[in-house]
């Protein structure tokens, strides 16, 4: 028997058998306990290899693969609760797109910044650039998802503007630091790599970025800007 077929043996015992002393006395026959007139001794020989009536497993391999696969069953639970859009029968583009992009802006591999355009709870106008990686980190979007809510931007975010108001406010977050004193436009700086992200439609989005327009019945507009980084972590 090969390492791996040995590995496989033991993985399927111990999915099996909830303890070591489980399997010991899955080996143990009446005949067994009959003759030695004692459990503990008649696992000690099973345990030992002198008898049983299957695979011999040591207990120290039987608790440390036990482990490593309660190990691994926990880490991806953990996975499918992080991602929140996981197992969601999502019928939107908006959504969906946010979806497509959640693990990798989770795990770094990708920064998207979403630009929304509609009407807020006061029915004013109202738009702003969300950096969706810093979002994802600092709310739950359960409810975005589930469609209990509408993802809207913020004065806490990458940029809002209010226009019947007037008031435009940004902030740097910890991906991007914003460039609000450009002549031609708001520009986002990626922290990672330090390549710029313009945001304005006129013009390219800049090295290792791109701009995607979302057709979506949930706001007046929806864009969104993914930038991947190419800085080695």
């Amino acid at each position: 028997m090969d390492q791996e077929e040995g590995l496989t043996a033991v993985d399927n015992i111990v999915t099996q058998f909830n303890t070591y002393e489980d399997f010991l006395d899955s080996q143990i026959t009446t005949v067994d306990l009959f003759y030695l007139e004692d459990e503990g001794l008649a696992r000690q020989l099973v345990e030992l290899g002198y008898r049983g009536t299957g695979e011999v497993v040591k207990r120290e391999d039987f608790e440390s693969r036990k482990a490593a696969i309660e190990i691994a069953r926990l880490a991806e639970r953990t996975q499918k609760k992080t991602l929140t859009s996981a197992g969601k029968n999502l019928q939107e583009n908006f959504l969906k797109a946010l979806a497509v992009r959640e693990e990798d802006n989770r795990n770094g591999k990708v920064s998207s910044v979403i630009f929304i355009r509609d009407k807020n709870s006061h029915g004013q106008e109202i738009s702003g650039y969300i950096d969706y990686a810093h979002r994802l980190k600092t709310e739950d979007f359960e409810v975005y998802f589930n469609g209990k809510k509408r993802l809207l931007p913020r004065s806490t975010d990458l940029s809002f503007y209010n226009w019947d108001s007037q008031i435009a406010v940004w902030n740097s977050t910890p991906n991007y630091q914003v460039i609000a004193d450009n002549p031609e436009g708001l520009l986002f700086k990626y922290k990672r790599d330090r390549k710029i992200l313009n945001v304005d439609p006129k013009a390219p989005p800049g090295d290792n970025s791109t701009r995607i327009p979302i057709q979506t019945e949930l706001y007046i507009q929806a864009v969104i800007f993914d930038h991947v980084s190419r800085r080695k972590t």
